[in-house]
């Protein structure tokens, strides 16, 4: 196979018709960047002309267009994040992709582009990155959502992402590229997947195909146990640290947890509301770890409330 044509903004139609959503196959959609005080640019998908309403930000291995049929789905003015070192943001020299580090990448870019934002909803690793937003600059969150994730986190629990993602690099074809994609991502259609592809590899000079996140620091990427350390040993101070910043978090919390998926489990559950009684949990049915991915107009219809 030739040369795969790229235009990041050409398939929004794909994206209605699957879901079957009223909305324009050419929305307002633009990309901004900010320039961090270090050089770095964080990339971002701006929705609409107004200031956004909500901020959303994606997990390892993904990028902003992981949300696009639930922006499509809302139709309203919102801010898609490229992480560093994922999608078109630069990587970060030290590979330090933590929950910290990224809250403080992140911070500057919503304090630009998304000061009024009503809520932040981080997925995964977006999650524990919001959440340690919250902590450190309370002011930039004012309602935040962590879609199938907690600080309870752990490698078991989430061996079906990081098989996936600790999978190869590269790939001889497109077409082996999507093959390993579906056997991973059995609930999703293949135009789905073909899309997120697109969006998250690119096509080498001589044909082959390469994911285009920064795979050198992945072990951070999960707020999980390293290879080889004990599932039962205590909690790692920085889990301990994300589960502190929950007991102290000054706003609402909403956590949207997949229905079949494992990465969030019931005692998860428990401990989110020990420390923080008043946080509102919704089950998406029929949704994985990747809510947005399996369930976009459910998911949509819940940050509704936000709109």
């Amino acid at each position: 196979m030739g040369r795969i044509a790229y235009d990041e903004f050409s398939m929004f139609a794909e994206n209605i018709a699957e879901y079957s959503l009223t909305a324009s196959a050419q929305p307002v959609v633009s990309r901004v960047t900010t320039v961090l005080a270090d050089g770095r640019k964080v990339s971002a998908l701006k929705w609409g002309l107004e200031s956004p309403r909500l901020v959303l930000v994606h997990g390892t291995a993904q990028n902003a267009h992981t949300w696009d049929t639930v922006a499509l789905a809302l139709g309203i003015p919102l801010l898609a994040i490229d992480l560093p070192g994922h999608g078109h943001s630069d990587w970060r020299p030290d590979t330090a992709y933590t929950p910290q580090t990224l809250a403080s990448d992140i911070a500057p870019v919503i304090a630009e582009h998304a000061p009024d934002a009503i809520a932040i909803v981080g997925m995964s690793l977006g999650g524990l990155t919001c959440l340690a937003l919250a902590h450190g600059n309370p002011s930039l969150v004012r309602n935040l959502v962590m879609v199938d994730i907690t600080p309870g986190v752990t490698s078991k629990k989430a061996k079906a992402v990081l098989d996936f993602i600790n999978g190869p690099q590269s790939f001889a074809s497109f077409e082996d590229l999507l093959a390993r994609t579906k056997e991973h991502n059995p609930t999703r259609s293949e135009s789905s997947l073909r899309r997120g592809i697109l969006h998250n590899a690119r096509q080498l000079d001589d044909g082959s195909w390469e994911w285009r996140y920064d795979r050198r620091g992945r072990s951070n990427n999960e707020n999980a146990p390293r290879e080889g350390e004990d599932e039962n040993a205590s909690p790692r101070p920085d889990s301990l640290a994300l589960w502190e910043a929950i007991s102290s978090l000054h706003c609402d919390l909403l956590l949207v947890r997949g229905g079949i998926s494992p990465v969030v489990d019931d005692d998860d559950v428990a401990e989110l509301k020990r420390r923080k009684p008043n946080a509102v949990v919704e089950v998406v049915d029929g949704a994985g770890h990747s809510v947005q991915g399996d369930r976009p107009v459910e998911l949509a219809k819940i940050l509704a409330r936000f709109g």
